[in-house]
């Protein structure tokens, strides 16, 4: 929250998110983190919010630990949050937050949306009864696009609308496929994320285009990087985890042509571009 609220300062268009927020907080203290960066940020704000995968990481904040806990807390932060933005005076009764009588001062300018992180049918449900979008990060394309049929069937069902579908690959640019993954243990990154995503696919213990990891792990050239996320199709929202890339032969840097081919603003979305 900190960070984007220097990166807020910094720029005027691109939209601000968190990926994940996990819900170690108090709800009112997360309603208040989120209003004054929205303040802040002029309304450009996501509120992406997960189950977390470390269940230590709830027992040292004193919460409960299970996953049908953990999802419960979600749910209580998701209502409280939204009903201090909104301006009611809240009192709660809950297994895990118990007050009365709070009112949030100031609201935020513009409505928050929230995405539901993780990419489990489980969190598609979650993101269909609750959310106002579904992001996983470091799922297959298959998983992903198998998932985004689910969602949609549920939206339907709901009498909703389709929400937005955002996915967050890991990505490392280089010279060569090759050369993006080196020094990157993909077996071990395929192994992790099943640990916490079951797959629709069970995946190869290598990386190719074929194998069932394709989308956990986009590796390349600026190009190739291009071309798998378009593999992702729409209505999916793109955020790229950069984790390497590299200075080219001719002097560009990997990142001014990814800006220049990837990142120029478009006649419909030029608004949303810094």
């Amino acid at each position: 929250m900190l960070l984007l609220a220097s990166v807020a300062l910094a720029t005027e268009k691109i939209r601000l998110g968190t990926a994940m927020t996990i819900c170690h907080r108090h709800p009112i203290h997360l309603a208040q983190l989120g209003a004054s960066l929205s303040a802040i940020a002029g309304g450009r704000l996501v509120l992406g919010i997960g189950l977390g995968g470390f269940a230590h990481e709830f027992a040292a904040a004193g919460w409960p630990t299970s996953l049908a806990d953990r999802a419960e807390l979600v749910k209580a932060n998701i209502e409280v949050c939204r009903r201090l933005w909104n301006g009611e005076t809240v009192s709660y009764l809950g297994p895990c937050f118990d007050f009365e009588q709070v009112t949030l001062k100031p609201t935020p300018i513009k409505e928050i949306p929230i995405w539901i992180g993780g990419g489990t049918a489980a969190a598609c449900r979650r993101a269909a009864a609750v959310g106002d979008g579904w992001m996983p990060a470091r799922v297959t394309l298959a998983t992903f696009t198998s998932r985004i049929s689910y969602l949609r069937d549920l939206c339907s069902a709901m009498g909703r609308s389709m929400i937005t579908t955002a996915v967050m690959p890991l990505t490392s640019l280089g010279r060569t496929v090759e050369s993006a993954l080196t020094g990157i243990d993909v077996k071990a990154v395929v192994d992790e994320s099943q640990r916490f995503t079951p797959w629709i696919k069970s995946p190869a213990d290598s990386f190719s285009e074929s194998d069932g990891s394709r989308g956990l792990l986009l590796a390349g050239t600026p190009a190739d990087i291009i071309r798998d996320t378009r593999a992702l199709g729409t209505p999916a929202q793109i955020m790229w985890y950069m984790i390497s890339a590299y200075d080219s032969p001719t002097g560009e840097n990997s990142w001014s042509y990814w800006e220049k081919r990837c990142c120029r603003p478009s006649a419909e979305n030029s608004a949303d571009q810094s």
